[in-house]
């Protein structure tokens, strides 16, 4: 990296900037793609460039602090010399942890990370619809810390406020160039204008620990003009982004929209559960079929079901993510993929709640038949109900697929009072197994009626 030698020769605020930029850019970057992609390589590589950033960090903040000092006070002022001092000797201090984490930092495996990882994000960077569900993630990230920094005030907050719109920057910028070029100018001054916020805050906390005012009246002094620059800087905030003209508002309407959300969550755990599944397109054989199945004895309802999501939605994602455990073990797979899909954080739409109950749909996909306890105690009665009326279209599903060879094209359904008889159409030159008749058994409990599963040979 160009950025880490000059940094590394004179550590002037220049060469420290523009190594941090490089270095945060490349660790938003990985801070993306690791929210689809399982892969280890990017959190090590953000974990590579932490302490090499945050030492960086701590320098630029007293190099900062030392060019407010002389904008804002004059250089005869007491207090202003004995805080620059100070500063001085402070600079001093972290140069030397910086040149000490810059010498431990290994650029060559920055390098092969930076060769090779690119081609495991390519996938994700063609896929604009995750990357726009991506980006409204961030959004409403960001415009949760904004309502909060209104609220409270306080520095940590606004502090916290301008990490959120950097981090909505960083996404814009590496992923979707054209919003990129709406948004771009505005997120940076922003971004800028939040940062100097958090410049004054820091010099005023220095001053404080300095003490070194002569009389109240410097102290006095000191706070009404770093204040004085404060509220500047936050009325200029307040100005874009509040009111029926806000700049969230403008921002919104370029990402997806409500009835978008659902959809480019189940991309994205598609995606997700791509990278962990060896057999990806029996997954999304399985899913359509299921989903078939799921129509013809629900129909396409969409109304919320018992939890935040559709039934319909609950089910098409375990069915994707069904066969994520077979990444370590094909034996036993399906309990290995209900811990990972619990484990992941819930994306933009869903809650907790919502992952916890498309696991267990995953985990009785296949294998022993739910018991009392086996993860369903946390659920309500009508959930409880659901999650396995869900769990026996999968598993009933699952193994029409497997036992029939994938030949099964498509499915019809007719209900009656008496029984439920599936029509599996296709190529299929066999007949159902035991098996299969086995696999009915959920589907069975669940609706009360027995399930016949039949061939219908195609035209």
């Amino acid at each position: 990296m160009v950025e880490c030698e000059q940094a590394r020769r004179d550590f002037s605020a220049d060469s420290v900037h523009d190594l941090r930029v490089a270095l945060r850019r490349c660790r938003s970057l990985a801070a993306v793609i690791e929210r689809v992609d399982p892969y280890s390589g990017w959190k090590r590589m953000r974990r590579a460039g932490k302490a090499v950033f945050s030492a960086l960090g701590e320098l630029r903040d007293v190099q900062v602090m030392g060019e407010w000092i002389q904008r804002l006070f004059p250089q005869d002022d007491p207090t202003a010399c004995a805080t620059l001092e100070f500063v001085g000797g402070r600079e001093a201090e972290l140069k030397r942890e910086a040149a000490t984490a810059l010498a431990q930092f290994d650029q060559d495996q920055w390098k092969q990370w930076s060769d090779s990882l690119p081609h495991r994000a390519e996938p994700i960077a063609l896929n604009k619809l995750i990357l726009e569900h991506l980006a409204l993630e961030h959004w409403t990230q960001a415009r949760d810390l904004h309502a909060r920094a209104l609220r409270n005030r306080s520095r940590v907050s606004y502090h916290n406020l301008r990490i959120g719109i950097k981090k909505l920057r960083y996404m814009i910028e590496n992923f979707l160039p054209d919003l990129h070029k709406e948004f771009g100018k505005d997120l940076k001054h922003l971004q800028d204008i939040l940062g100097e916020v958090h410049d004054l805050d820091v010099l005023w906390v220095t001053a404080i620990a300095v003490n070194k005012f002569p009389d109240d009246e410097a102290r006095f002094r000191w706070r009404d003009q770093i204040e004085k620059e404060r509220r500047e800087r936050i009325d200029q905030y307040r100005e874009k982004m509040i009111g029926k003209d806000s700049l969230w508002l403008v921002w919104r309407k370029r990402l997806p929209k409500e009835s978008e959300v659902e959809r480019g969550s189940i991309e994205r755990l598609k995606m997700w559960a791509s990278f962990f599944d060896p057999e990806f397109q029996t997954s999304q054989r399985v899913s359509r079929l299921a989903l078939q199945l799921y129509d013809g004895l629900v129909g396409k309802v969409k109304a919320k079901a018992t939890s935040n999501l559709t039934g319909r939605t609950l089910l098409e994602a375990a069915a994707m993510m069904r066969d994520v455990g077979r990444a370590k073990r094909d034996r036993k797979h399906q309990k290995r993929s209900y811990k990972l899909i619990r484990k992941l954080d819930p994306p933009l739409g869903w809650q907790r709640k919502d992952l916890e109950i498309a696991a267990l749909i995953a985990r009785f996909h296949r294998g022993s038949l739910p018991i009392s306890g086996d993860g369903l105690s946390g659920l309500t009665e009508t959930q409880k109900r659901q999650t396995m009326m869900l769990a026996g279209i999968l598993r009933l599903i699952d193994a029409v697929d497997g036992q029939l060879n994938g030949r099964v094209r498509s499915l019809e359904v007719e209900q009656t009072e008496e029984l439920i008889r599936v029509w599996a159409k296709g190529n299929i030159e066999t007949q159902p197994s035991e098996k299969i008749a086995a696999a009915r058994y959920l589907l069975e409990t669940a609706y009360q009626r027995p399930v016949i599963v039949s061939i219908r040979p195609a035209a």
